[in-house]
């Protein structure tokens, strides 16, 4: 294959002055969320081992944040932290999730955790059907946490929950109220996914502003996004076109409902179209997503790009022919920056070529006609195959997928409930 570059051939948009956003950071800190958000997957639950190698495997590719658990929760999420403060962490600061009331922080300071994120319903609809307070009642809630919280000398920040279905002028309040209290970073959270790139972008500028223009100086963002519908990459990435230096990520998008957004689409598209510095280690990105696909049990689609099993696999013969000549024609980047491979596959598309170059691989020389004959028969046998058997078996295994998950199901819940209500 041809290696050299072809830059002269290629015209970078990315680069155009008027496309570069005037706030974006030089570097991010990269906070990750995917044993607590992320274990939000209906049917996926993680052990205190696994938790403990999957923060420690964070910490070793330059994660910043990690946020394992919710210790208010059990006492098993409580272990997790615990275990994990005495591991030293080279990289990252390990953070544990609290709601605004000092029980959620007590349990939280029990494990010696460096930094406290208190989420709080800014949303009206979610203060309203959610946690039952006006606007002001909540707001006297969240200062009393946040200032129990720093008066123990740990990080604090504020997670504002639904924050893009929030009425600006009372989420500018609260937001203002836990800078105040102590808040270190304030963490913006479309928690339903339903913001557009542009629409990121005009809130997260505005909260930026606004809260300079109160404080007289910048205070850290993060932005927290959900991928109901797609969009959970692109309004991360339009957040650090405004500033956010916090990134909140999951490794594989792994989460709730349609997931988060995915650390290795985040980082790599901050690297290599934005050339933001997240401190990650670029190689080791594929051997994460597959650490993270082994624990949580959850298969990655073939498409999912960056670490689908097909994002650097060709076909094509016409892409083929061009990628021998030069890789850039038809990869955005080599493969192995992220620890991955050029694959060339086999099939009814593939050409001459690639067929010639994996005889070659192999050290075999054959004549022209052999050449033609073996395409031919590889086209052949594809055509034959039953594509019916093969449709009913790929389907059967994804309705067999569908029942093998952690969760409890509907028979084993009312189980329980016959063998409880029978002792009394």
């Amino acid at each position: 294959m041809v290696l050299e570059s072809a830059e002269n051939l290629i015209m970078d948009y990315n680069k155009v002055q008027e496309t570069v956003p005037r706030h974006l950071p030089k570097k991010v800190a990269i906070w990750d969320e995917t044993m607590r958000d992320g274990e939000q997957t209906p049917g996926t639950f993680l052990t205190v081992d696994e938790k403990v190698e999957l923060s420690k495997l964070l910490d070793e590719i330059g994660v910043k944040v990690i946020v394992p658990s919710y210790p208010a929760v059990s006492e098993s999420e409580k272990s997790i932290l615990k275990a994990l403060s005495r591991e030293n962490l080279v990289n990252a600061r390990i953070a544990a999730t609290a709601r605004p009331v000092r029980t959620d922080i007590d349990a939280c300071l029990d494990c010696d955790v460096e930094e406290i994120p208190i989420f709080m319903s800014t949303s009206r609809i979610l203060l309203e059907y959610s946690i039952r307070k006006t606007v002001e009642e909540a707001t006297e809630m969240l200062v009393d946490a946040v200032t129990y919280a720093r008066d123990h000398g740990v990080i604090v920040d504020f997670v504002a929950e639904d924050a893009t279905r929030a009425y600006f002028d009372e989420l500018m309040k609260i937001c203002e109220a836990a800078v105040s209290a102590g808040s270190d970073k304030i963490a913006l959270a479309d928690t339903l996914g339903i913001m557009r790139p542009t629409s990121m972008k005009y809130l997260v500028a505005r909260i930026r502003d606004e809260l300079e223009s109160r404080f007289n100086r910048k205070i850290p963002l993060s932005v927290h996004c959900h991928n109901d519908f797609g969009l959970a990459t692109a309004n991360t990435l339009a957040g650090v076109e405004e500033g956010v230096i916090y990134p909140h990520t999951c490794v594989n998008g792994y989460g709730e409902r349609g997931g988060n957004a995915p650390f290795e689409e985040v980082v790599v598209s901050l690297e290599l179209l934005y050339k933001v510095d997240t401190g990650i280690k670029l190689d080791r990105i594929y051997e994460v997503s597959q650490a993270f696909e082994r624990t949580f049990g959850l298969p990655l689609s073939a498409h999912k790009p960056l670490v689908g099993d097909n994002s650097f696999r060709h076909e094509s013969g016409i892409h083929v022919y061009a990628l021998l000549r030069n890789k850039q024609t038809y990869e955005p980047f080599p493969p192995e920056l992220i620890g991955r491979q050029t694959e060339m596959f086999l099939g009814k598309k593939s050409g001459k070529h690639v067929v010639n170059y994996l005889l070659q691989s192999e050290g075999m020389d054959v004549s022209d006609d052999q050449l033609k004959e073996i395409v031919n028969e590889l086209k052949k046998r594809q055509e034959t195959q039953s594509k019916e058997i093969l449709r009913s078996r790929f389907m059967d295994v994804k309705q067999k997928m569908r029942t093998l998950h952690t969760g409890i199901f509907k028979s084993e819940f009312l189980e329980i409930v016959r063998k409880v209500t029978e002792k009394t």
